[in-house]
């Protein structure tokens, strides 16, 4: 059962992955407008079952229609824009009695740039499964995401030919950061329960970077969590964690030895980054039942462990060097610990660098010590965290920081 999960989950990353650098590789090959959107255009009828579909896209702050299948022009003259879709900003299915004007739709999809709309993409004709949930509504993020990157890169054909370069390559890094968002899991679905409490925060910077986090709850008493942070920014970054979080997806299962996954990892990340980039990686388990927390720390930031019943704080450091580094790791070492949390239970904050390189007067070591500070207390880890955030100053309007700021934690009872 486990391993048939973890193949539906790397067929999953793998589908995705492999749109995604279909479409990139178009894109950096400059295909016309015609043939890119012809390509999504059989992607969403053949793949995801979608009938029908028609895409208004801002030029110059002119609405247009730029994609139209399936839908006839009676069903569409008399949509307006400003009127009827501006006001939405989130995924939305319609309802026919509600609004007339939308009733041969099923979904309208918005998508956003720096806050603004630059397209609608409305579907409809949606091929219902026989059992389960249709394949359209398993994928309505990744349609958004995938909509925005070509939507992204039909802007950029524009500004290349009005030679606003400097804008083009900005707008080019905004597809890097809708791949590397893919990667970011959805809080809805963490844990929230008498065993185990998950909290995240999560703050891009505007060059995109190749931060990575996630967990997985591999039966009702022992999950898997682990944070990832590749070296350098741009595209190439976030497709190598792409590429990286469809392995682990693949390999991190309960059976699985943590030494072993770290060797496999080491392997497929050093073929596909040929030494030009490495990754920090912690990983861990952790069984409720017997409180064992098995780690390794692949040269990322030491994790901090804070147990209530003995108020100790602990740096998990054990581990080896960052996967990538060298083609062969010789030795990992796994840490193993003991966690005795009685009625009070354990806390484990998770951080990339980009935490301790903001910019500002006091050092990396007292930032550290801040950190270490503020999570060593009797509060539950979300409260922490955003105590950390008051502490430091971060926060979207503070451009101090100069790199993707992400944070895990993890209670455990």
């Amino acid at each position: 059962m486990l391993k048939q999960a973890a193949i539906k989950r790397l067929q999953l990353c793998n589908f995705k992955l492999d749109t995604l650098l279909e479409f990139t590789q178009a894109i950096n090959a400059n295909v016309s407008t015609p043939i890119l959107l012809a390509r999504y255009e059989k992607l969403l009828k053949d793949e995801l079952k979608i009938g029908k579909v028609l895409i208004f896209n801002n030029y110059e702050n002119e609405w247009r229609i730029i994609l139209q299948s399936g839908f006839d022009n009676e069903a569409v003259e008399h949509i307006d824009v400003p009127r009827d879709l501006l006001e939405i900003n989130e995924i939305t299915i319609t309802l026919a009695e509600e609004q007339k004007i939308f009733r041969t739709f099923d979904i309208i999809i918005p998508v956003f740039h720096n806050k603004q709309a630059i397209a609608y993409l409305l579907i409809g004709d949606i091929d219902e499964e026989q059992d389960g949930v249709s394949p359209t509504i398993k994928h309505l993020h990744f349609i958004q995401t995938l909509t925005n990157i070509i939507m992204v890169a039909i802007e950029n054909k524009r500004l290349f030919h009005k030679s606003l370069q400097e804008e083009a390559l900005r707008k080019e890094m905004i597809l890097a950061s809708n791949i590397q968002s893919m990667l970011i899991p959805d809080a809805s679905i963490y844990p929230q329960n008498e065993k185990f409490f998950i909290y995240s925060f999560y703050l891009p910077h505007l060059e995109v970077g190749g931060d990575y986090f996630d967990f997985i709850q591999f039966n009702e008493n022992e999950i898997g969590f682990c944070i990832a942070d590749v070296s350098g920014k741009g595209i190439s970054a976030a497709l190598l964690m792409s590429n990286f979080q469809a392995n682990l997806n693949a390999l991190f299962t309960p059976e699985m030895p943590l030494d072993k996954l770290i060797k496999r990892l080491n392997k497929i990340i050093s073929k596909n980054a040929q030494g030009q980039k490495f990754i920090t990686f912690f990983v861990a388990k952790y069984n409720y039942e017997t409180k064992i927390l098995e780690y390794v720390n692949a040269g990322h930031n030491p994790p901090i462990l804070y147990n209530r019943s003995t108020r100790e704080s602990l740096q998990l450091k054990t581990g080896c060097m960052g996967l990538g580094m060298l083609e062969d790791i010789s030795h990992v070492k796994v840490g193993i610990k003991k966690i005795n949390t009685s009625s009070q239970g354990a806390k484990i904050l998770c951080y990339t660098d980009g935490l301790i390189e903001i910019k500002h007067d006091d050092e990396v070591e007292t930032r550290l010590n801040i950190i270490e500070y503020v999570f060593s207390t009797p509060d539950r880890v979300d409260a922490s965290i955003q105590e950390l955030l008051h502490q430091l100053n971060i926060k979207r309007t503070n451009t101090d920081f100069f790199d993707d700021i992400t944070i895990f934690g993890v209670e455990v009872y």
